[in-house]
């Protein structure tokens, strides 16, 4: 009997961090880039990043749990990007990249405002991490997909994604694939 995938859908500034990330994770199966949280029908890149959606870009993974704990998968996020800075992250600003865990049930709901209220003790400011409940999703043009590993010397990713995909593979060694 084989396990059927959990869904973890999360927004930490440009989504082409975060997909570059848990590609790596031991346990996800699938991670795609896409937008959620908006008011726009299929929105397009262009709109998401001129704000005028209210999307936020986002990462859906699949992942097993009987590999990896949706904990562990939010303690990862909670490593990989900041969660004290409303609506941006780094030079990335806009709405498009605030602090988001999208829920798909319940019980994730409650794991995720247990870990928010963890990280309040971790973090020097404020968490602004919105906990709220998952909607529409929107699978990313088919040019964010994978981003990373296809474009590693482009600058955005050779001085942005690559040095957070390198701490987190020192951080989580041990749950590398």
């Amino acid at each position: 009997m084989t396990n059927q995938p959990e869904v973890a859908i999360f927004g930490g500034g440009c989504f082409w961090c975060l997909e570059a990330v848990y590609l790596e994770v031991r346990g996800v199966t699938r991670v795609e880039s896409g937008y959620m949280g908006g008011h726009e029908a299929v929105p397009t890149y262009e709109q998401v990043c001129a704000g005028v959606t209210g999307h936020a870009e986002v990462v859906r993974l699949e992942f097993d749990p009987a590999q990896i704990s949706y904990r562990d998968i939010l303690e990862m996020f909670f490593t990989i990007h900041d969660p004290t800075t409303p609506n941006r992250q780094g030079n990335d600003v806009g709405t498009q990249y605030r602090s988001a865990i999208f829920f798909t049930s319940p019980q994730q709901e409650a794991v995720a405002r247990q870990v928010v209220a963890e990280m309040a003790n971790v973090w020097d400011a404020p968490i602004v991490t919105e906990v709220t409940p998952a909607a529409t999703w929107y699978k990313a043009e088919a040019y964010h997909q994978d981003y990373f590993r296809q474009h590693p010397l482009q600058g955005y990713c050779a001085f942005v994604v690559a040095p957070k995909v390198s701490k987190f593979r020192k951080t989580f060694a041990n749950h590398l694939k």
